[in-house]
């Protein structure tokens, strides 16, 4: 529901029209935020109206496509030729038949193909990647099937399309949601559609440009060590790519799930359709005039705009639909839900929060919203909330939605909501609800021990085992780790800590673990030495050039090696540069290569 689509009394007007009467349209039941019109729901809809009176979103930047048109047909059987000969009534077509040369005469007998003289080409697709307007496609075996005047075989077997229409099995693009410009048939509704949609797909397009990334945050990768690749992990059009120690995003391949800023630690890649900060001030009007109304416990009900919402539609329309303490949101993808929208709800004074995944999201979508409702509800219970506070509703059957959303009691939440504005910035927008839920908390506690994968944690480090050569000081992206100047000390300070590993996996003396936790006491914002030593002095000049324990185990390594059985070229490891450089010079015996 948008500010243009509803003022105020024109939402409360429309629902209190439909209330006892048969239901109307779907607008009506909208109105009624997905309600039965035989449920008294004043607070939800003073709520509903206070949404719609929200100024419209900012504008975002936009990704643009350009399409000639130029369409790539892909199948071995006369559906692909049939496809192919209506396609070229109104664009360039080129089809290639992957079947072999005896089924491509088959597919062709009998077949007519119109007066437009396209080409038609026998071979298979070795790889395709792209998107509208902008296809490679790498193709093989490649033989002239039915000629076309100046269009011949690409060279190098190499060739770009602005679209393609693919009837092959395996499909060409195997991941859950094919970039725009790519249609997948598998029957004649497919067909159809892909065919009506191809001719339009002409010309220039725009879309949000969803995300935004911080690669100053971004933990992916140190010096050719791996880190966190949660992003593209969880992405499920393959938008994301590793591009040395960060990560690089095809805002043409990007479709807006949001998934990879719910699922990043650190907050450098975030959802910008809404923003968070967006989401709190819909969040905070929507609650604030629901409770003016007198409405209590209000479990926001987050879905999509396509099959979520056709769902809660369907459940309103042939029965009871949301309960009355139900507000749904919509979202332009619900798996853009991460944990610091669903403690923001909470701390600003939401009962609940019921995340609908109604069936077109993709399977690791719901691992990864599994994931960040885990992580919120393990909070929250730690701080002795009772109840269920967050829950994931997977389900295309709307009778099954609504009973499930009606079977939940409700939660123990702080008695006072918020005032604060959601923040941008992931890992402060937690902190300040996880204040804010502390302050009121039924169990205080000063720390709370979370599931491996966590976001928050803390180094511990085998002192005996560390040499302070500070590796994983260089290799943190977060500065958690940090060096002590002067001093020979490696500090940590565990606020910032992501819990992304690199530490660990840098450390040459496997003397770095991971514990996640989420420590609430204020040390969590100070400073602490995890190991320090004295610094080892050059046995011949006398400066400090390293540690105790990183000369040892240097000594303990080379000591049998056959360059250092000599006791002063032992003796040389232990002086600073200077020194040593000096002394090789010196020693008339040091073997040279200037000697050879």
């Amino acid at each position: 529901m948008t500010q243009e689509d509803h003022a105020d009394v024109t939402v409360i007007d429309r629902a209190r029209g439909a209330q006892g009467a048969p239901v109307g349209s779907p607008g009506d039941l909208e109105a009624r935020g997905w309600t039965a019109d035989a449920v008294d729901c004043e607070p939800k809809l003073r709520a509903l109206a206070a949404l719609a009176a929200l100024p419209g979103d900012l504008s975002l930047p936009s990704v643009t496509y350009a399409s000639k048109g130029n369409a790539l047909v892909v199948g071995g059987d006369g559906r692909a030729v049939a496809a192919a000969v209506r396609l070229a009534e109104s664009l360039p077509v080129t089809l290639l038949l992957t079947s072999r040369p005896s089924a491509q005469a088959a597919a062709l007998a009998g077949a007519d193909l119109g007066d437009s003289a396209f080409p038609i080409w026998g071979g298979k697709v070795a790889s395709l990647k792209g998107y509208l307007g902008n296809f490679s496609a790498t193709l093989a075996d490649l033989a002239v099937v039915r000629e076309a005047p100046g269009r011949g075989l690409p060279g190098a077997a190499a060739a770009v399309f602005d679209l393609v229409v693919d009837f092959s099995d395996p499909p060409l693009f195997g991941h859950h949601q094919p970039p725009q410009g790519y249609w997948r048939v598998t029957d004649d509704a497919s067909a159809e559609a892909a065919i009506g949609e191809a001719r339009e797909a002409v010309g220039e397009f725009e879309k949000p440009r969803f995300f935004a990334y911080r690669e100053n945050l971004c933990a992916h990768s140190r010096s050719g060590i791996d880190g966190c690749s949660r992003c593209i992990d969880v992405c499920s059009t393959e938008a994301i790519a590793a591009d040395g120690d960060h990560v690089k995003v095809d805002p043409h391949l990007c479709m807006g799930c949001g998934a990879c800023a719910s699922v990043c630690p650190s907050g450098a890649m975030s959802f910008q359709f809404p923003r968070v900060s967006r989401r709190g001030e819909q969040l905070k009007a929507l609650l604030s005039a629901y409770r003016a109304a007198g409405g209590a416990d209000a479990c926001i009900v987050l879905h999509n705009g396509t099959d979520g919402r056709d769902l809660l539609a369907s459940a309103a329309a042939a029965g009871r639909g949301l309960p009355a303490r139900a507000i749904p949101l919509e979202s332009w993808h619900v798996a853009s839900v991460g944990v610091d929208l669903l403690l923001g709800a909470v701390a600003l004074g939401a009962n609940q929060v019921v995340v609908l995944a109604a069936g077109s999201e993709a399977p690791e979508y719901h691992q990864s919203l599994r994931e960040q409702l885990a992580l919120a509800q393990s909070i929250v219970s730690a701080l002795g909330y009772a109840g269920r506070h967050f829950a994931l509703v997977a389900t295309g059957d709307a009778g099954e939605f609504a009973a499930a959303v009606e079977a939940l009691a409700p939660a123990a939440v702080p008695p006072v909501p918020a005032a604060f504005a959601l923040s941008d910035d992931k890992r402060t927008a937690v902190e300040f609800a996880i204040e804010h839920l502390l302050k009121h908390a039924p169990a205080p506690v000063t720390e709370i021990a979370l599931a491996a994968g966590a976001p928050w944690g803390e180094v511990v480090v085998d002192k005996e085992k560390c040499t302070l050569c500070l590796a994983c000081a260089g290799a943190c992206p977060e500065s958690a780790l940090m060096d002590g100047g002067e001093a020979p000390m490696l500090r940590f300070l565990e606020r910032n800590c992501v819990q992304c590993g690199l530490c660990e996996r840098t450390c040459p003396e496997d003397a770095i673990a991971l514990r996640p936790r989420l420590l609430l006491a204020p040390a969590v914002r100070e400073a602490r030495v995890l190991n320090e030593t004295q610094p080892f002095h050059c046995v011949s000049c006398g400066k400090p050039f390293g540690t105790r324990q990183m000369v040892d185990a240097m000594l303990g390594r080379l000591a049998g090696h056959s360059m250092f059985s000599d006791p002063a070229a032992l003796r040389r490891l232990q002086m600073c540069a200077d020194c040593r450089v000096v002394d090789m010079m010196s020693n008339k015996n040091e073997v040279s290569v200037l000697k050879l």
